[in-house]
């Protein structure tokens, strides 16, 4: 049950100690910002928050499906109402098939409308002998490399605010206005599975459709279900320039407690997941579902310490653990986090990030990530969770519905010599509308299987 946080305030995380943020030369600049932030509407409101939360806490008890998905990062130039829609598009296909494999809901959360910021590797990067500070994001500077460009700007973020707003604007219409009808995404799905390529997939896609056709048998149809022409669509972002997410942390006024008003749920990245850091101190005092990277270097004691301080109250739902391994790796990490969470008594959500840990440089000298590892990554979430007698919960992608050529491999089979082709990223590569389908049949099929696990887990 959520309690009143007594022993934090939304600033508190100024104290303590910072990574992966940018040092602003204007201090006055900054902080005209953040006042002007600080008077803005919240983006979102604690209601949806403890909506999302109340799925979540489903989906950790294997009542429900976590599909979190969209871009690396969002860009300033490339924001348009057809890319929104793109990317929503894909996601209702991914969740509709889910959903038959599954068996269960699924809830659908977007890498969107807030997602503008990046960690990175090193602080600077140098081309042809020249060094400048890394891009960090269009929240904070610009891609070009120029010494003005790569200034931390704080201006950035009202433009991404901006942006934001009007993201969950057109999200907020798509998904109550007729978009989502559950006839009219399978509609889109149908289209792609009559390619030749995806003959594999035509016999899950015509056993949807028996399966709709004998709900409107039985009288279940759109006309007469609200349900079935809308869905509930959240947002999320890694919350990583603090100064933006204090602006819009909101104190909610039914019960006192502090939402972070700038999405839904928020989570913390592999490089900025100190126990004692910034980062984990402004999270754990939000009441909005929190999602906590967790790559090969997370050790048995920091999680314990994490889910200790994230998630004091054990509140089913709160917390979503994002193993992100690389393929042939999860086996020899999963298994010693997962005993952790049995040894806690923890309640998390599992859920898998198969993109982070398959980042590779092509023979051409683009960084991609083979869909083949991708596949294998989830495959080996799964097979771990059944030797465990765990739920699998999720799967959490970067993705896009553009027919972008960043990710090798699929059913179109994007090749290294392709990738030039429409590579359009500004940070790593995201799968193609193609690839993120396919992906989302393949996790299906490993879905069908997953009863088992759900009644080994509740007699464990």
């Amino acid at each position: 049950m959520e309690k009143k946080m007594t022993n934090w305030t939304k600033s508190a995380w100024r104290a303590k100690p910072r990574v992966q943020m940018p040092d602003y030369t204007d201090e006055a600049a900054l902080a005209e910002v953040e006042a002007q932030l600080s008077k803005y509407p919240p983006l979102v409101f604690a209601g949806e928050a403890r909506r999302l939360k109340k799925q979540l806490g489903a989906v950790s008890r294997g009542q429900g499906f976590l599909l979190q998905g969209g871009d690396c990062a969002e860009s300033f130039a490339e924001f348009s109402a057809d890319n929104i829609r793109d990317t929503f598009k894909v996601m209702l296909q991914m969740a509709m098939v889910l959903t038959y494999g599954a068996k269960v809901p699924v809830v659908k959360v977007g890498r969107m409308a807030g997602q503008f910021a990046k960690p990175r590797s090193a602080p600077t990067e140098t081309i042809d002998g020249v060094e400048l500070p890394s891009y960090r994001g269009d929240i904070i500077n610009d891609l070009d490399f120029t010494p003005e460009a790569r200034i931390p700007n704080p201006q950035k973020m009202l433009q991404a605010y901006t942006q934001s707003a009007a993201s969950l604007n057109l999200l907020r219409a798509f998904s109550t206005g007729g978009f989502a009808d559950i006839h009219r995404v399978h509609s889109w799905t149908l289209g792609f599975t009559e390619s030749d390529e995806a003959e594999k997939y035509r016999d899950m896609a015509g056993r949807i459709q028996d399966a709709l056709d004998f709900m409107g048998a039985a009288g279940l149809t759109s006309d007469v279900n609200h349900e079935l022409s809308t869905v509930d669509f959240y947002t999320s972002h890694e919350a990583l320039l603090l100064e933006y997410e204090e602006a819009l942390a909101r104190v909610d006024s039914t019960s006192g407690n502090v939402v972070a008003g700038s999405g839904h749920m928020i989570w913390i990245g592999d490089r900025t997941r100190q126990p004692d850091g910034a980062h984990v101190e402004f999270a754990r005092g939000v009441i909005n579902p929190v999602g906590l990277k967790c790559g090969p270097t997370t050790t048995e004691e920091d999680l314990k310490v994490l889910m200790e301080k994230l998630n004091p109250e054990n509140e089913a739902g709160r917390l979503t653990l994002i193993a992100r391994f690389g393929a042939g790796k999860v086996a020899e990490h999963l298994p010693r986090l997962i005993e952790t969470v049995k040894s806690e008594g923890a309640n998390v959500v599992w859920s898998c990030d198969p993109m982070h840990g398959n980042t590779i440089k092509s023979a051409s000298g683009y960084k991609t990530r083979p869909f083949e590892q991708v596949l294998a990554e989830v495959q080996e979430f799964f097979a771990v969770h059944r030797d465990q007698g765990t739920i699998p919960g999720g799967v959490h992608f970067e993705m896009t519905g553009k027919d972008v050529t960043e990710c090798t491999g699929g059913l179109r089979a994007v090749t290294d010599e392709d990738l030039s082709d429409r590579y359009h990223t500004a940070c790593d590569p995201r799968l193609n509308a193609s690839q993120a389908l396919e992906l989302a049949f393949l996790v299906a099929e490993e879905l069908s299987g997953r009863g088992k696990i759900e009644t080994a887990a509740a007699t464990a």
